[in-house]
């Protein structure tokens, strides 16, 4: 089993890993972020509960800075609570976010940002230093990829059960019950996850392969759709039916051949069903698949010739 968090960094900080998070105010911003950012880096959070962007902000603040294992801190300041310290630090808009290191502001940002600027801010913060967690996922995928799908389940089941909703966990978990084809377990741990991680880039293509596996409990005899097909080229139902087939078998190549076929033949076909097929195995394959960048220029070679 995976050790993630570093007992030596969360011995050094007050409280381990609910100290990585807490609300403070004006009162004890001095103890909870001045002096806390001389040991590890400290990030502001100005927000207040009318806030809609804070509200979309904030959670991805927490789920960074709980993933990072103790090597920086958030502080989180309601500004109608204290609407002085707000004004020391003028803070004019939120969300506003101001980062602390020795004792002092080097960064910030204001307004939501999407979680890769949000990490990217960390990763500034903390002068590139990874985040245990960090290490622990790069692992369980290096597992998963290899093969060792029973060692990965267990590395990405730990990383959930200390930080609840780490998208590149879950869809590391989700690949894992999908490669035992266990589709069962893999539809259960969905409906556990929060909204958020359900949007997560990495989580959707694990839901599109979840959902083309569900597909494959109803597809038709390959060797049967295939005498169809011959008798009739143009028979596109038939052919999507056994793209479907081609990929349920493990031929995801083959698949992509038989729907790019359709969207050659009538783009139009069933409410453009071949491309919208297309671009569910895209995202099950996911971005860095040849597959899926060959795929994705033929496509596009086809649509715009």
């Amino acid at each position: 089993m995976p050790f993630i968090l570093d007992p030596q960094r969360q011995a050094a900080a007050p409280n381990a890993a609910d100290d990585l998070v807490k609300d403070s105010d004006t009162q004890r911003f001095v103890t909870d972020v001045i002096d806390a950012s001389r040991e590890v880096p400290v990030i502001v959070d100005f927000w207040a509960p009318w806030c809609g962007p804070c509200k979309t902000l904030g959670p991805i603040l927490e789920r960074l800075v709980r993933s990072g294992g103790g090597i920086v801190r958030l502080v989180k300041i309601n500004v109608d609570e204290n609407q002085n310290l707000a004004a020391q630090l003028r803070v004019q808009s939120i969300p506003a976010v101001y980062a602390f290191r020795d004792g002092r502001a080097v960064d910030g940002f204001i307004g939501a940002q999407p979680e890769s600027n949000v990490r990217s801010f960390i990763e500034r913060l903390t002068k590139g230093a990874k985040p245990p967690v960090e290490a622990a996922l790069e692992e369980a995928w290096s597992m998963l990829e290899a093969g060792e799908v029973g060692d990965a389940a267990a590395f990405f089941n730990e990383i959930l059960q200390q930080i609840p909703g780490e998208p590149r966990a879950a869809a590391g978990l989700l690949r894992c019950h999908l490669a035992k084809g266990d589709l069962k377990r893999a539809r259960k741990l969905v409906e556990t996850l929060p909204a958020e991680t359900l949007r997560h880039a990495d989580v959707e293509g694990a839901l599109a392969a979840l959902k083309l596996a569900e597909q494959a409990g109803t597809v038709k005899d390959e060797k049967g759709l295939r005498a169809r097909l011959a008798s009739n080229p143009d028979d596109h139902q038939t052919r999507y039916d056994l793209a479907n087939a081609l990929f349920a078998h493990g031929n995801a190549e083959a698949a992509l051949d038989e729907l790019l076929e359709i969207v050659r033949r009538d783009r139009a076909w069933n409410d453009d069903a071949a491309r919208k097929q297309l671009i569910s195995i895209f995202e099950a394959l996911g971005p860095r698949s040849p597959l899926t960048q060959q795929g994705r220029r033929r496509l596009s070679s086809i649509l715009f010739s």
